[in-house]
């Protein structure tokens, strides 16, 4: 996967960032400065229920301070937490079984002679830099190669899934005995990480290997458009990047936003306030989950 395209998808897709965890990827000591997060939030008022709209960024360095006033008050509100998908020890064993499945290549296969010769060397250096088992890295496909090896270098970063502001909330509605609710299962997200194109698969694979020297300049401006609220620098460097694979944008945020839509709108049907959190690629733009919501003739309060 291409450098910005892959950071985008860290703000799509849950899913990825857990499954970065699973194949590998070590959670880093916090050693970095904290810093003040003013990130978007929306409300939408029903004819009985009211629903917030938060995005996340699903890996975050540490000690990020987002919970605002309006997020506390909003949170303090709700009764019901929604989240794109589960990550209890159900997920991540039905996600490890998915993972075990369908993540290998055939025995007689290996991920280096598969690449093209000229993507070698720079294959060689990933590897090599993320100090990974490269024997065990030359048996994976190349959708979870490239997973494994962009997680190794986020968590040099000091960035963790466990730091995202849907991991965050999840384990705090858990622990404060909150019903939870999902618009997607772990089968639905495995199914966009995993591509059934073979020869698609190994060029997206060898598109990125480059790029993986730097994921910083992916996901670093990501995060501070985010933190700072602005949902038109987020847009465009989300969606933006998408724009350039088409068929990758309709099936990691137009379908899902679209099925989305309705489940939000029966939630406002219902007696209760919802705090919603997804992926800050799906609330942005003409086509995010908020303009879907005022198209259809709702309120939305927020950006």
């Amino acid at each position: 996967m291409m450098k910005k395209f892959a950071a985008a998808i860290l703000a799509l897709l849950a899913t990825l960032s857990l499954a970065g965890s699973l194949a590998g990827a070590q959670t880093v000591k916090p050693s970095l400065p904290g810093s003040i997060a003013h990130p978007a939030l929306w409300h939408v008022a029903g004819e009985a229920g009211e629903v917030y709209l938060l995005g996340s960024i699903h890996v975050l360095p540490p000690h990020v301070r987002w919970h605002t006033r309006p997020i506390n008050m909003a949170l303090s509100r709700a009764d019901i937490f929604v989240f794109e998908v589960p990550e209890d020890a159900a997920a991540v064993s039905e996600l490890q079984g998915l993972i075990q499945k369908n993540g290998f290549l055939p025995p007689d296969q290996k991920l280096r002679d598969l690449l093209h010769p000229r993507f070698r060397a720079d294959y060689d250096a990933a590897v090599k830099s993320s100090s990974l088992d490269a024997d065990g890295v030359d048996r994976e496909r190349p959708w979870l190669a490239g997973i494994q090896l962009m997680f190794t270098q986020i968590s040099k970063l000091h960035y963790a899934s466990s730091n995202g502001v849907d991991s965050v909330l999840m384990e705090s509605a858990v622990r404060n005995h909150k019903p939870v609710r999902y618009f997607e299962t772990i089968a639905d997200q495995f199914a966009l990480l995993a591509p059934d194109d073979p020869a698609l698969e190994l060029q997206e694979f060898e598109a990125g290997l480059a790029d993986l020297r730097d994921v910083s300049a992916g996901i670093r401006p990501m995060v501070t458009a985010w933190a700072n609220g602005d949902q038109a620098r987020l847009d465009a460097l989300i969606n933006g990047d998408l724009d350039q694979f088409p068929k990758a944008r309709k099936l990691l945020l137009d379908d899902r936003n679209q099925r989305w839509v309705p489940q939000i709108e029966a939630m406002l049907k219902e007696k209760h306030v919802f705090f919603v959190t997804v992926g800050a690629g799906h609330l942005t733009g003409p086509r995010g989950v908020p303009a879907l919501l005022r198209k259809a003739g709702y309120r939305v309060d927020g950006p």
